[in-house]
């Protein structure tokens, strides 16, 4: 299983009033986390994009377990959970600076083409990738 790891540094302008990350802003550090492992893999999701595939997510599970705050450093960790061709479903650990744990997450994506939401066998589109993230998977 091959694991991706992202650095973000928090910025103020994640925080909320109470001075920990607002929750919306660990969906935008797992697109990051995403990309990287795409990216380590090989790949570029907007080589994908080119050529009008996206991949929208369709169920998402997030749980915190400890706030992040401005001027640590989280640490994303991408990995892909499940894949069979067709839907993908990434996993994410998100640490705080001293290395505690602070969210789990997974989101389940399919890839569609973008002008008619369409489902596409990624499997037979894009070989290659399918076989990347066989070997790659958990």
């Amino acid at each position: 299983m091959h694991v991706s790891k992202k650095e973000i540094e928090v910025r103020y302008a994640e925080t909320d009033q109470m001075g920990v990350v607002y929750h919306a802003n660990y969906l935008v550090w797992m697109e990051l986390g995403r990309t990287k492992l795409i990216q380590d893999l090989g790949f570029s999701y907007a080589g994908m994009e080119e050529q009008g595939i996206i991949s929208p997510v369709i169920d998402l599970d997030i749980s915190y377990k400890k706030p992040l705050r401005y001027g640590e450093i989280a640490t994303v960790h991408t990995w892909i959970e499940a894949y069979n061709g067709l839907k993908s479903i990434y996993g994410y650990e998100i640490f705080n600076s001293t290395g505690d744990l602070a969210v789990t997450a997974t989101s389940s994506h399919v890839c569609v083409q973008k002008d008619s939401f369409r489902p596409v066998k990624f499997k037979k589109l894009f070989p290659d990738w399918h076989e990347a993230y066989e070997k790659a998977k958990k």
